[in-house]
């Protein structure tokens, strides 16, 4: 895996990390909110598994079924979309 990819994801995993704890402040103290459609589309863009952690760390969105089902949904296509390009560029080549 290439520098550059790592880190992207190692960068997106922390924003979407830091999405999930700013949101839940935000619902804690009745501010404006971050939309449900950044949180997905910084998992989309490779923070899946930053999104899942802070789903947990701040005990976010985990009564919402879109994100229940939504975010272990985009981790485990971005694993299947990492092997099969691993088995691409290794055994077909």
């Amino acid at each position: 895996m290439s520098t550059a990819l790592l880190l992207w994801v190692l960068v997106w995993n922390i924003i979407a990390f830091a999405l999930m704890g700013v949101d839940k402040w935000k619902a804690r103290h009745d501010r404006w909110r971050v939309p449900e459609k950044v949180l997905f589309l910084s998992a989309l863009a490779g923070g899946s598994v930053g999104a899942l952690v802070g789903m947990s760390c701040f005990h976010h969105k985990t009564r919402h079924w879109s994100f229940r089902i939504g975010m272990p949904a985009i981790l485990i296509l971005q694993v299947a979309a990492l092997l099969a390009w691993s088995y691409w560029r290794f055994f077909l080549r």
